[in-house]
């Protein structure tokens, strides 16, 4: 699991390579990732936006922006979490995942929670000690 906290909001991230949905004859691995957002603050705060940039092993970047996650925008009040499961594939055996949320305070004002660099590894890729 990979975690991170910004302004009393903490994301976690577990991601799952999904064999039975990758073609690997076909380059074409599937990962599915589950988040977890967790408000420890004193205030509401609503998430707006994501903001990701997926990375393969071949160093191509898809960058992907958009209202809400899994077409909500939750809201959390102070000890709420939220979570839900999303996927990506990529054409290489292994890449990673960075972004950032944002949120909007019970003021109006924004900011960004970073989501942390999490690795999308799987088993067909080669594994080398150096």
């Amino acid at each position: 699991m990979y975690s991170k906290t910004t302004q009393d909001i903490s994301v976690t991230v577990q991601p799952v390579y999904l064999d039975e949905q990758s073609s690997p004859d076909e380059n074409y691995f599937v990962w599915a990732y589950n988040v977890k957002i967790e408000n420890s603050g004193a205030g509401t705060v609503q998430l707006r936006s994501r903001y990701w940039k997926i990375t393969d092993a071949r160093g191509r970047v898809q960058e992907v922006r958009g209202p809400g996650v899994v077409g909500e925008q939750p809201v959390l009040g102070p000890g709420d979490s939220f979570e839900y499961t999303s996927g990506t594939p990529l054409p290489t055996s292994s890449g990673f995942m960075v972004g950032t949320y944002q949120m909007v305070n019970e003021a109006g004002e924004q900011f960004d929670v970073a989501i942390p660099a999490f690795s999308l590894d799987s088993p067909h890729e080669a594994r080398r000690l150096n």
